[in-house]
């Protein structure tokens, strides 16, 4: 029972020493700690309200809050460990090994991240534009560190890793793009007529950009018809309906002017046979 107590004491009488030699250092850790934390929300307000003068996306611009945020709070952290009488040089070696390891198991990760930095300040391409880039085109639907992803008009996506991006052709359309339908006609046709119908179609469509002005021209003499190329300008979002509006608008509009569309005809002769007389 003696030594039970005897124990017991010098238990306690350890960890009162233990207290009066590292708690005020404790204390003191805590403090930097609680102060690293109010510092670092107030750093990232700051950065917050200057990442917004470089117009970047909302995810881009909170991710790279908090990443700032981390730092502020890994600077109070080594100062606290500091305060505690932590030997620093052996832990920061031991995560350099740790982070060289993880480096090259991570290669392609880390080219993401790289390559997503770049398009993020390079900013060649911006949320709701319409690109064309990997042998893949969409609307821009959404630019993050790691990928890129586009929206097709099936409703699908394309995600694109950041990596395959940079450094490739890149086709940016902005936020509009240019229709290209072609429409043939008879080679009798007065084509100042047919030039001016297609003109009203275009005038009276709504999803027709007035600026920059629509293109209308003969394009090609082919076998059977004049192609007359129609190339107006429509909003990324209206592009495939205003297609279809266009196309059939132009054909009601010729059919009510008398514009015919001719179709493609051919005259087949057969080797050793007499020719065919008229009646």
């Amino acid at each position: 029972m003696q030594e039970q107590l005897d124990t017991l004491g010098q238990v306690q009488s350890t960890a009162i020493e233990l207290a009066m030699q590292f708690g005020p250092r404790l204390l003191v850790a805590l403090l930097i700690l609680a102060a690293g934390y109010f510092v670092a929300r107030w750093v990232g307000r700051v950065a917050e309200k200057m990442l917004l003068r470089l117009e970047l996306e909302p995810p881009v611009r909170e991710l790279l809050v908090r990443i700032l945020g981390l730092l502020v709070l890994a600077m109070f952290l080594v100062l606290a460990l500091q305060n505690l009488g932590v030997e620093l040089l052996p832990l920061i070696a031991g995560l350099g090994v740790a982070g060289a390891g993880i480096a090259l198991a991570m290669q392609g990760v880390l080219a993401n991240i790289v390559a997503g930095l770049t398009i993020i300040f390079t900013r060649p391409y911006r949320v709701g534009e319409y690109i064309s880039i990997a042998e893949e085109e969409g609307e821009v639907r959404a630019i993050n560190l790691f990928t890129t992803t586009l929206g097709h008009y099936d409703q699908s996506h394309v995600v694109i890793p950041n990596r395959k991006i940079v450094g490739e052709i890149l086709h940016n359309y902005g936020l509009v793009r240019q229709l290209n339908v072609v429409v043939g006609v008879a080679y009798d046709t007065d084509m100042e007529r047919a030039l001016a119908i297609v003109d009203g179609v275009l005038a009276a469509e709504p999803r027709v950009l007035r600026e920059p002005p629509p293109l209308v021209q003969v394009s090609a003499l082919s076998d059977s018809s004049v192609n007359i190329a129609v190339r107006p300008w429509v909003g990324v979002a209206d592009y495939p309906l205003a297609v279809s509006a266009v196309n059939r608008a132009v054909l009601e509009a010729f059919r009510r002017g008398g514009v015919a569309i001719p179709f493609p005809q051919r005259e087949v002769r057969l080797l050793g046979q007499p020719p065919v007389t008229a009646m």
